[in-house]
């Protein structure tokens, strides 16, 4: 029996699918390496509070270091122990469910470590990222659970981790699967053929996005292996200094203020989010956008769509559109009911002044980069 041969849009979700699993493992192995971090700002911060007689300014400087390193460790937990409640939640979901069931296997501490420096973490307990709080532990979720969303369940329970497709996770992971499924809707072939080029372009445009993350990521992760060297030397340096900051040398007073730096250089590794994995249209661009002066949507359809703007922002981000192509793929994704369903939005709602919408808010986030 002859193998059909499968289509551009085929081949190119394989491949943003390939680059996905790529970059969760780099993700995984970032998480070995600040785990490892982890532990060597604790045993740094454990000799320092030893010292007596530190200079004020000094001591505030690294419990302040102290206060965001046990903050991300929280925030690493909580992602860990979220995800592992979701994929039990999940379990009798079908597919989608037991995808996730299977990928919790492999999740653990330095998993969660390497999600929460991905996204991560300020000292206010936020993200950095544009997706703070719960938004930001559901993109962390969906992002772990890409495999089994890219199956072509809803992911999560229904809705859930949706606003999550405004973060990391992308649309090559949930979104497109979703969204494809709408083209089976279509009799006509050249406008099948126009949709399936619309939703290649996406995945190639996420291709991209991911490789270069993968990049960003060892790049990370070799800077973590070189400050983690010049931590166990440090800590080795400072035991031999005495518990008395007034009864050191001079020389090794200075060099303790030098290793205070070299603790804030690395707990900045840990909090830092990966640019490459960041939202293409955030939060912070649709507040922009609501508060623009050329902004041509009415307010009440942003203020009632916020996440589905954000979402489909991001969608179409870069994504070039003519007016024949925005009328198709509107009209495809209304006919999608599993997509509008898991976006929590009617046929109705989904009316074409909100498709216009969406391009008029990708205009403005446009115009921040010119």
């Amino acid at each position: 029996m002859k193998c059909k041969k499968k289509s551009k849009l085929e081949l190119a979700q394989e491949k943003a699918q390939a680059a996905i699993n790529k970059t969760n493992e780099s993700i995984e192995e970032l998480g070995n390496h600040t785990s490892s971090l982890y532990d060597s700002l604790t045993s740094i911060q454990d000799l320092f509070d030893q010292i007596r007689n530190v200079p004020t300014d000094k001591k505030l400087q690294y419990e302040e270091l102290k206060k965001i390193r046990l903050n991300w460790k929280q925030q690493a937990e909580k992602i860990e122990k979220d995800y592992q409640a979701a994929a039990v939640k999940n379990a009798g979901a079908g597919a989608a469910g037991a995808g996730l069931g299977v990928a919790v296997v492999t999740m653990g501490p330095t998993v969660a470590m390497g999600v929460a420096t991905t996204f991560g973490v300020a000292s206010t307990g936020t993200a950095i990222s544009a997706l703070s709080g719960a938004a930001a532990t559901n993109a962390a979720l969906a992002w772990l659970g890409g495999g089994a969303l890219a199956v072509g369940g809803g992911g999560m329970a229904a809705g859930e981790a949706f606003l999550a497709l405004a973060g990391p996770v992308g649309w090559a992971i949930a979104g497109v699967s979703l969204v494809v499924s709408g083209l089976f809707f279509w009799k006509s072939s050249s406008d099948k053929k126009r949709l399936e080029s619309i939703f290649t372009a996406i995945s190639e445009r996420d291709i991209k996005s991911y490789e270069l993350a993968i990049v960003e990521l060892k790049e990370r992760i070799s800077r973590i292996v070189d400050e983690n060297a010049k931590l166990s030397d440090a800590i080795t340096k400072i035991a031999t200094f005495g518990l008395d900051y007034k009864k050191m040398t001079e020389a090794q007073q200075y060099e303790l203020g030098a290793y205070v730096n070299l603790m804030n250089a690395s707990t900045q590794l840990l909090i830092n989010p990966i640019m490459g994995l960041a939202p293409k249209f955030s939060t912070e661009d649709f507040e922009g956008f609501v508060a623009w002066k050329d902004k041509k949507t009415d307010d009440n359809i942003c203020k009632e769509n916020k996440d589905f703007i954000i979402s489909l922002a991001n969608l179409l981000y870069k994504i070039e559109l003519d007016d024949r192509d925005k009328k198709l793929l509107w009209k495809s994704l209304r006919k999608n009911k599993k997509m509008l369903k898991s976006m929590d939005i009617s046929k109705k709602e989904f009316d074409m002044d909100l498709m216009n919408g969406i391009l008029d808010a990708l205009r403005y986030r446009y115009t921040k980069t010119n």
